[in-house]
């Protein structure tokens, strides 16, 4: 290709001298500064968007001493060469997600990426043509097509059912124009701009409004695409329309589409309102960790394209740097094994691991600060990107830079100015709890305020159900949501929290919650020994205040660190409460007498409820529950205050549902008749363990003899925890005035307290 355009370019400058000598003066003149345009635009540097053309000198120069890098070029080269083996294929669009055409095209987009940057890495042409040969069917086809035949989607697209899915097409078909665009020539791309690439841009954007104009990862998705395709194509047009919306477009703000948003009311919409409006200051993305790291990649290698082609935006500096720090973020809201806590709608087993993750992490790292704790993340993922990010961490890994990357508690607020709520994180040796206190999260969010999961070393031990989905399987309802992620997952009977009369949070009104938010009591997490987050809700149910405090503690009596959870509730008038606990794993041990139905029934009919089946039922005998579980070897008990009204249920999820789309999964239910003002306290221990092997149980037993609540008002609550050998603890919580300099003192049983801080324990 070198050899070509040295080429055009002598013919060119002899063409010049000879035109010279045979024309007059001014002539000679607009000839010559035409024929020097051209050149100059023949000389253009390309690649220039992600990869770049130094980034190739550069990685030439180190193949083979770069072992990682290495590796992933040796395993995309394999993928792609027995691509180019099975021939090309862009078929007509008929399916969902999962069937046939839809993974052909998904595959063809990534694969072309793939091709170009081998193209340009390797400098061997078949990659070139095999990226051409594909892009002219695209063309030809492109301009033939109507809208998607499925009509499901609020914003059709015409490769794919959905416009989201043709955005993901573009982005990477961008990247893969922008490495063999030297390789074309003018009327080829000419060719390809006029027939597919506007085309499609204007589809994503000016046609389909109503999925471009919007704060939302979809909307992300088609920003990105449209400014990448401009940034290669050098239209600054189409990079104006991604950075800022479409101009002057009058849109029904009241016109609600079936994702479960809104159009904007005011306005806002392109690249720049996307980063601003879903990001907290510390990174957090209101749609929670999985949606996050769905938009990283958009998010992020738009933001390349545009720190390499349009430096001046600065847009790695964009709102305090959040784009990057979003990423450390993201990391954090993962488990020991890197999974992502399920929050809203999030589906379990979505990992770091996730080439999403390794376009996050490499440009973090390229970009930041050069964090050598994302070198480990990478050892892990064990892959690259093949470009400029990609070496840079391969070069680090080489010269045993890597550090591990750990994971501490932390506090993350939500909303753009990090002023509506957020999520609380509390580790302690291989236990973590997540304390959800956010904002609604967009469509994508649950009506589960002041909600917690919890894990021992990446397992669960109390869950969050997550999302209704099974992606991209097309037998599964073309791999889209399911209905019973309204009718189940979303509810708030699916939660670890309380639920109200039997109805969901904000009346799980999207309208409603979207409004409001949990607010922050405190979080502290100095003492090694006792880390604690508090929050306070007051309009998931009108005339209701609900206080939850959560705690990790670490005791020398107890085996593993436990978990203190009290929450206190005020109310205007009497209700029915029920408080449930998702455990996984097989009932060990209770302390009361159950009775088994002949039947299974459900527990209600709505809101959720009627996805329940009742397994048991009995009545409180004592003022401590107890239920002991074993979970994948290891044992764990709940402790729970209850009084002889209260009502205990064990249900199972899987009520009304004939098609089998959710999971038949166990919870415990406390249930509280009649309560005007109330509290709920609680333990959960981790211990002991079981080995098949030996066939052997150690420490099975829980560790708590009793639960005391010792004071109860509005300015403090106390807990008193005795183990089963006498010795006692006492932890009180700040409901008020709970500033890390504040000063307290309690007389409880004649006994004066003394502290500064939010909370007292000893």
């Amino acid at each position: 290709m070198t050899n070509k355009i040295d080429l055009i370019l002598k013919y060119s400058l002899f063409l010049l001298v000879f035109i010279m000598l045979s024309c007059n003066n001014k002539e000679t003149t607009v000839i010559k500064n035409k024929i020097l345009k051209d050149n100059s635009n023949a000389k253009e540097a390309h690649p220039k968007l992600i990869l770049t053309a130094q980034g190739v000198k550069e990685i030439r120069a180190q193949l083979g001493s770069i072992p990682i890098f290495d590796k992933t070029l040796q395993s995309v080269k394999e993928e792609v060469d027995a691509e180019i083996a099975l021939g090309i294929d862009t078929p007509i669009p008929v399916d969902y997600s999962g069937g046939y055409t839809h993974v052909r095209h998904k595959s063809n987009m990534m694969v072309m990426q793939k091709a170009g940057v081998l193209y340009q890495i390797l400098d061997d042409e078949k990659y070139a043509k095999y990226v051409k040969d594909m892009l002219m069917q695209y063309e030809a086809l492109y301009k033939t097509l109507p809208l998607h035949p499925k009509t499901r989607s609020y914003a059709r697209g015409k490769l794919f059912w959905q416009c989201l899915n043709d955005s993901n097409w573009l982005v990477y078909v961008s990247q893969a124009y922008d490495c063999i665009y030297n390789y074309l020539t003018k009327e080829e791309r000419d060719t390809l701009e006029s027939n597919l690439f506007k085309p499609f841009a204007d589809h994503i954007s000016v046609d389909s409004p109503q999925f471009y104009q919007r704060v939302h990862n979809h909307s992300t998705w088609g920003n990105a695409a449209v400014g990448m395709i401009g940034l290669v194509m050098d239209d600054q047009e189409l990079i104006d329309r991604a950075l800022y919306g479409i101009k002057d477009l009058k849109l029904d703000a009241n016109k609600k589409d079936d994702d479960g948003g809104f159009l904007n009311k005011d306005g806002k919409a392109g690249f720049l309102a996307n980063i601003e409006e879903p990001f907290s200051p510390d990174g957090y993305y209101n749609e929670g960790p999985y949606y996050q790291r769905y938009a990283m990649y958009p998010f992020l290698i738009f933001a390349e394209g545009l720190h390499n082609l349009k430096p001046e935006l600065k847009i790695f500096e964009y709102k305090d740097g959040v784009l990057l720090k979003s990423i450390n973020a993201l990391l954090n809201l993962s488990d020991a094994d890197g999974d992502f806590f399920p929050l809203n709608d999030g589906q379990k087993g979505m990992s770091y691991y996730t080439s999403a993750l390794v376009t996050a992490v490499d440009i973090s790292y390229h970009f930041g600060t050069q964090d050598p704790g994302l070198l480990s993340i990478a050892q892990k993922q064990d892959r690259v990107l093949l470009d400029d990010s990609g070496l840079a961490v391969a070069l680090g890994i080489k010269n045993n830079q890597a550090k591990p990357f750990t994971k501490k508690s932390i506090n993350l607020s939500d909303g753009p100015n990090g002023t509506q709520g957020g999520v609380a994180i509390l580790r302690n040796e291989a236990i973590e709890l997540v304390f959800k206190y956010a904002a609604q999260g967009s469509s994508h969010g649950h009506y589960d305020k002041l909600s917690y999961s919890l894990y021992e070393n990446g397992e669960e031990i109390l869950q969050d159900y997550g999302l209704s989905r099974f992606v991209n399987i097309e037998q599964k309802g073309g791999g889209n949501y399911l209905k019973e992620n309204k009718t189940w997952a979303k509810q708030t009977i699916a939660h670890n929290t309380v639920t109200q009369n039997e109805t969901s949070h904000f009346d799980a009104k999207y309208e409603v919650g979207s409004q409001h938010h949990s607010v922050l009591n405190y979080f502290t997490s100095d003492n090694d020994n006792v880390q604690v987050a508090s929050a306070k809700e007051t309009n998931a149910y009108p005339g209701t205040e609900l206080l939850r405090t959560m705690a990790i503690i670490k005791d020398q009596d107890f085996e593993k660190p436990y978990v203190l959870d009290i929450m206190k509730i005020i109310s205007d008038k009497a209700n029915k409460y029920d408080f449930p606990y998702y455990f996984l794993g097989q009932l060990i041990q209770t302390n009361f007498d159950y009775k088994v139905p002949a039947t299974l029934n459900p527990l209600g009919s709505k809101n959720g409820y009627q996805h329940l089946y009742i397994e048991a039922t009995a009545n409180a005998t004592s003022e401590n529950t107890q239920l002991s579980w074993l979970n994948k070897g290891k044992f764990y008990t709940l402790t729970t205050l209850t009084d002889t009204n209260d009502q205990l249920y064990f249900t199972r999820i899987g009520a009304n549902d004939p098609d089998f789309n959710l999971r038949r999964e166990a919870a415990f239910m406390l249930r509280r008749k009649n309560a005007k003002n109330t509290i709920f306290v609680s333990t959960i221990e981790a211990h002991g363990s079981y080995s098949p092997v030996t066939e052997s149980a150690i420490n099975s037993n829980s560790n708590i003899k009793q639960l005391e609540v010792v004071l109860n008002t509005d300015a403090y609550t106390a807990i008193l925890i005795t183990n089963i050998k006498g010795n006692t603890k006492l932890f009180i919580t700040s409901n008020k005035n709970a500033s890390k300099t504040g000063k307290h003192n309690v007389t409880i049983n004649d006994k004066n307290y003394e502290w500064s801080g939010s909370y007292y324990f000893k």
